[in-house]
């Protein structure tokens, strides 16, 4: 369908000519990646790649010496989060050589498109080379130092004008580990909530969900433990292009089990094409389906009665929502017929183990927490949680967004989910070393300390909206955008509006990414060249929970500077510009104390043992710098289906990669949790129960299991979570040691297995085999939710008016400092559904990856995929006399967006329905932006974005954006 540059044959007569010099002998795999690399001087004198590349990644100049030795480097692929290894090939300080490492028990030799490229991402052309700022409209080179320096005099006049919360801090989901929590720790520094990262867009509502559910926001067990699976739902996921290394595990499970694979899915996607059962729904109708499952597995028994009763609390009340589901309402509201629910049902109740897997196209609603939570109670009535081949299996998007979350680039939280309140401040505040009172002293006040701050959806509005309705001293003046794309947010046309409104903007990535064109900006923006993570040292953690070592394979390129070295340098300059305009606060001093400085920057080992010191909240304290890396070394150790070290080998029964938690310091030698809440296990060796995070009594009714407990547990029953006092009460507290007695004592004496530095907590706990958290309930019903128990909310925009007065979403509120409307848009629906009839909904392709920046970068990514496009209906394309491949418009309801692409006519959509892929930028409601970019940094591939027209709609939980379900007209262009 889409029109290709150049032919494959053409590409092939190039390739052969390139080659023509090397040996006509037989090679083996590895010998030709060698001399494929080599090639790579050959090809840039042939004026194929730019000369200036070469030299840039150390590649020497003259005669290449190719009889230095080959060093084979492991890091991890920097695309999605299923965690590929990747095998560099570096000769002479220059990557020349790639592979899928054979090794890992992850990924096991295979890579997507995108991973096999990833060599380019550091060797790419189109990367940022040195710092830039817009002088009147031009990019200007600059050195670091003035860089670094004008940057911190500003941001310390908007502070001094302002405050704090006036700078937003906007941190990646390609951050190490290290680097994601060494950025909170900095938006901390300096005194301000208003600190996110893609999470928000992506997974920020599984993780309410999840956590409001059952304890802990993140996936239960593994792509590895799906093997073990007999039935599996994909709902809202396309793993086939979103996650393509994980579809090995999906589809060894199907073979070797016989296994169902179900999709729920209003698009026939790639995925679907492998179901056993392909379901289509209607977009947004994600909880009627679930209930309507489950109204099926009622009436028929088919639920985990045992299970409910020792470890659910509230599923009654789950019950008499559920009976409102029948199958002709389920019908009415979905389009699913009744008959093929009931078969879903039954094979997912009675067919086990089963897991459940979702992305994006579950979460990205405005009932996000209430689809996951949805879920969740599926899993809970069938009993499958907690054990192998059953589970939540959440694929998350970007390489470290799990690990970027879990250390604290949020609004809500610190790192490794403790909250904003005192106790939670004074415990980072000991283990960073500062008092308190050092931290608070940073904020506008004490009530903004604790206050969440302003989410990545709606930082526009906080620049745009009148000073009254944003609850800090002022609106967003200035933002530091950290490896974060700009086309990612809906209501991009009020996007443009919000950072012109910015008095500073700096974007600090390896490539010019849509904020830096997006808007008409012409003053006060910065672009920083950072490296990428093949080009540092530091860990990551991928879905499953499991964290790898990434080993740097060659230096920084060009003027690039890793995220360590930008913000040790960076808190340098702030304190010479605090000094300068006389404010008495200090960051680069306060901050790196702790670490060990080398080469100008905190290394990522110092950094990693003060997270690991910290964060027992998740248990990431067990992850040693030195443990990750023989986790590395020793990949072929692990078992490729329970992901278990094997006996006699230096990770002896431990876990891959030590998915969190995994207890204790280093020495204790936990193995990690490869499944959540998995009571056949002993806390020691991985097991644990459901978290009581809620109390223990509700309504006169226990919150804590009954009847039910982990293997070896000295408490056969529930329990709550294990403080001093409770130690005191079971008569254990005298087996602290005298060392862990003074430091609880010495520090106030009260604290919790989460607030206890000295581990004594924990470690008793342990001993008598009790999980530290407790042993509670899951929740069925979340009080503390808008919806207690998850009811079906019409989207914000929808065709279906005859379902609003039954449906209707939330009332118009307040969150996260801002107004968030609800009913009052929705209002609008009449009349927008009259002129824009379609649905549409966005999803990902299989050649690029997030806002797309690099892959639309890479040569290699950029042939695969040349223009955005929006895939039609055969019918509604017919009804508008659009052709296959022809250019149309795309209009949405708000703000007179529409967009320009090219049509895909395909039943792979419903009629009604429309889809569009999100990895697009640089053309903007018809216009081309590429002469926006700085010079020869502007990707290979422009498109627009679907985030033009999409809408306004906000889950209330997490303000979560509405991407899958809006409305829209399509046009002939």
């Amino acid at each position: 369908m889409l029109i290709k540059r150049s032919e494959g044959k053409a590409a092939k007569q190039r390739l052969a000519q390139a080659y023509a010099g090397l040996s006509s002998g037989g090679l083996d795999r590895r010998a030709f990646l060698r001399q494929a690399g080599f090639a790579g001087a050959g090809l840039a004198a042939l004026g194929t790649l730019a000369p200036s590349r070469v030299q840039a990644s150390g590649a020497a100049t003259g005669v290449a010496d190719h009889s230095r030795p080959i060093q084979r480097i492991k890091n991890i692929c920097t695309h999605c989060s299923v965690g590929c290894t990747v095998t560099a090939e570096v000769q002479n300080g220059v990557w020349v050589g790639q592979e899928p490492t054979w090794a890992s028990p992850i990924n096991r030799g295979t890579h997507c498109a995108k991973g096999a490229a990833v060599r380019e991402l550091v060797h790419g052309d189109r990367r940022l080379k040195y710092p830039m700022k817009l002088v009147g409209g031009q990019w200007q080179r600059i050195s670091w130092d003035v860089a670094y320096a004008e940057i911190a005099e500003k941001l310390m006049k908007v502070r001094a004008e302002s405050g704090p919360d006036s700078v937003f801090w906007l941190g990646s989901a390609k951050f190490s580990n290290e680097g994601a929590y060494l950025y909170r720790k900095f938006a901390a520094f300096w005194g301000t909530n208003n600190v996110d990262h893609q999470a928000r867009i992506c997974h920020s509502t599984t993780v309410a969900g999840v956590a409001n559910t059952w304890g802990y926001g993140a996936q239960t067990n593994s792509y590895n433990d799906i093997r073990n699976s007999k039935t599996m739902i994909i709902m809202g996921g396309n793993p086939a292009e979103a996650h393509p290394v994980s579809l090995q595990h999906l589809l060894s499970g199907k073979e070797r089990n016989r296994a169902n694979m179900i999709v729920i899915d209003p698009r026939f996607t790639r995925t679907a094409a492998h179901a056993t059962e392909y379901v289509r729904i209607r977009p947004g109708t994600d909880i009627p389906v679930i209930w309507g499952m489950l109204h099926h597995i009622f009436a028929n028994g088919w639920e985990d009665k045992e299970f409910i009763r020792q470890r659910v609390y509230g599923m009654d009340e789950i019950r008499a929502e559920v009976a409102k589901w029948t199958p002709a309402e389920v019908e009415r509201v979905t389009g699913v017929p009744g008959e093929q629910l009931k078969k879903v049902a039954q094979t997912f109740a009675t067919e086990k183990p089963a897991t459940l897997i979702w992305c994006m196209g579950a979460t990205q609603k405005t009932v996000g927490t209430a689809n996951v939570r949805a879920f969740s109670i599926l899993l809970l009535a069938t009993g499958n949680v907690g054990a192998d081949g059953t589970g939540a299996n959440i694929f998350r998007g970007h390489c470290n967004v799990q690990g970027a979350t879990d250390f604290g680039l949020d609004v809500g939280t610190l790192p490794a989910y403790y909250g904003l309140e005192e106790g939670a401040w004074r415990h980072w505040g000991r283990v960073w070393g500062v008092p308190f009172e050092n931290l608070r002293d940073r904020f506008e006040n004490v009530q903004m300390m604790g206050a969440p701050g302003i989410p990545t959806t709606r930082y526009f509005d906080a620049a745009t909206l009148p000073k009254d309705q944003i609850q800090q001293r002022d609106r967003l003046k200035a933002m530091m955008v950290f490896g974060h794309g700009g086309n990612t947010v809906t209501r991009m046309p009020e996007a443009v509006k919000g950072l012109e409104a910015m008095e500073l903007l700096v974007v600090a990535d390896p490539h010019p990414t849509t904020f830096a064109v997006l808007s008409g900006r012409r003053d006060n923006t910065y672009l920083l060249p950072i490296c990428t993570q093949f080009e540092c040292d530091g860990s990551r953690t991928a879905s499953n929970r499991s964290v790898q070592w990434g080993h740097k394979i060659v230096n920084p390129i060009f003027e690039s500077k890793t995220d360590y070295e930008v913000m040790y340098r960076l808190a340098g300059a702030l304190d010479a510009a605090a000094e300068k305009s006389g404010q008495a606060i200090r960051f680069q001093q306060d901050m790196f104390k702790p670490y060990e400085i080398k080469d100008g920057a905190p290394t990522a080992e110092s950094i990693l043992r003060e997270i690991n010191r910290g964060s027992l909240s998740t248990g990431y304290t067990g992850q040693s710098p030195e443990r990750l890396k023989l986790h590395m070394e020793h990949q072929d150790k692990f078992d490729l289906v329970t992901l278990r070290g094997r006996e006699g080998t230096p990770v002896a029964n431990e876990f891959y990669g030590m998915p969190w938690p995994c207890w204790g310091p280093a020495e204790w030698k936990h193995p990690g949790s490869h499944i959540l809440y998995n009571t056949n296990l002993h806390v020691k060796d991985g097991g644990g129960t459901f978290r009581p995070r809620f109390g223990t009594e509700r309504n006169g009714v226990t919150l804590l299991a009954e009847g039910s407990w982990s293997k070896g547990s000295e408490i056969q029953d529930g329990y709550p979570e294990f403080t001093t006092a409770v130690l005191k009460r079971l008569g254990w507290y005298d087996e602290l040691t005298a060392e862990e007695k003074a430091w609880i004592e010495g520090n106030g004496g009260t604290f919790s297995w989460a607030t206890d530095l000295s581990f004594g907590v924990m470690r008793v706990a342990m001993g008598h085999g009790c999980v530290p958290y407790g042993n509670g309930k899951a929740r069925a019903v979340a009080w503390n939710l808008p919806d207690p128990v998850p009811v079906h909310r019409e989207p914000i925009y929808t065709p279906r008016l005859d379902l609003l007065a039954q449906y209707p979403t939330l009332p118009d509120r307040r969150g996260f400092r801002l107004p968030h409307l609800g009913q009052s848009v929705q209002a609008r629906s009449n009349q927008v559904a009259r002129d824009f009839p379609i649905i549409l909904t966005s999803g990902r392709l299989v050649e690029y990856e997030g806002g797309g920046e690099e892959t639309r970068s890479n040569k290699w990514l950029a042939e695969l995929q040349q223009d955005m496009f929006v895939e039609i209906n055969p019918g509604d394309a017919a009804e508008r006399n659009i052709r296959d491949g022809q250019w149309v418009w795309v209009s949405g309801p708000e703000n007179n967006a529409r967009t320009r692409v090219k049509a895909l006519v395909t039943e792979r959509v419903g009629k009604g329905v429309a889809f569009m892929p999100f990895h697009f930028a640089g053309w903007f409601m018809g216009t081309d932006q590429r002469s926006k970019y700085p010079q020869g940094t502007d990707p290979i591939v422009l498109g627009e974005s679907v985030n033009a027209v999409t809408t306004y709609g906000y889950d209330p939980v997490t303000f979560m954006q509405e991407t899958k379900v809006t409305l829209c007209q399509i046009r002939a262009a």
